[in-house]
């Protein structure tokens, strides 16, 4: 049994890789578009936020920084959400001819999207170097507790949607306008502090906002939400999580047949 397990973790492992490789077979810029894609979505909208809205006249401090990290962060939940709604359709033919444990296919999919975040990390470290500041401790541990609480949500969002979807195909079109909604819905381009007081708790009711928010302000204010906020936050993640693999289990049977 454990050698089984080993093994499926070995899949998956290949699975992800042979993604990330074939993503960028054939482009001329190849990898380097994993780190060119979010670095240029960065530029354009510094310039144009920096221009238009002066941050510094409205008391926001490192909004260059506090930018970058909000895309970064919303880059990978919209590439891995969207790369777990596709990873069986994707798979199509490696589903219905074999036997390949289909939690497998859905989770490498993720990792993918982790890998290219892996890279994007990068370019955080850089920009921040550039401006001479960096976080202390405890907010780049609070950093990497959101990074994973954002890789729970998008694998929770796949093991539902991915099944769903090779049913459903109008999902991915339905994804993609939603994805541009949470987008705007997210403190990313603006801060949640010029929002009015009634407003921004629906924004934090989006988890990738909350999500977004505590990390730019731990990363460049040193502030942090309440330890109760947190708990609760973190709680509601991992029971969708665990509800999510159930409805996993339950549509699992079908996506063969439905492919």
């Amino acid at each position: 049994m454990a050698k089984r397990h080993e093994n499926y973790w070995e899949l998956v492992w290949a699975l992800a890789r042979t993604d990330f490789k074939l993503r960028y077979h054939g482009s001329f810029l190849g990898y380097v578009w994993a780190l060119l894609k979010p670095l240029l979505t960065f530029l354009i909208l510094n310039f144009v936020f920096s221009t238009i809205f002066n941050p510094r006249n409205s008391g926001i401090q490192h909004f260059s920084l506090q930018l970058l990290t909000s895309i970064m962060l919303f880059n990978f939940f919209s590439e891995g959400t969207m790369a777990g709604l596709n990873s069986l359709m994707g798979k199509a033919s490696l589903v219905t001819k074999i036997y390949v444990p289909r939690w497998t296919i859905v989770l490498a999919s993720t990792l993918n999207a982790s890998l290219i975040f892996a890279m994007n990390l990068i370019i955080i470290a850089v920009f921040f170097t550039w401006y001479g500041f960096w976080p202390c401790i405890p907010a780049i541990l609070m950093f990497a507790f959101f990074i994973l609480l954002t890789f729970i949500l998008i694998l929770s969002f796949a093991f539902i949607a991915a099944p769903l979807y090779v049913k459903f195909r109008d999902l991915s079109q339905i994804w993609e306008v939603a994805v541009q909604a949470l987008f705007y819905g997210s403190p990313i381009v603006y801060p949640l502090q010029i929002i009015p007081d009634k407003y921004q708790k629906f924004l934090l009711a989006n988890p990738i906002g909350y999500i977004i928010h505590f990390t730019k302000m731990a990363l460049t204010e040193h502030h942090y939400p309440p330890l109760w906020q947190n708990a609760v936050f973190t709680t509601i993640i991992i029971a969708v999580f665990f509800v999510a693999l159930l409805i996993f289990r339950k549509l699992e049977p079908k996506i063969a047949e439905n492919i």
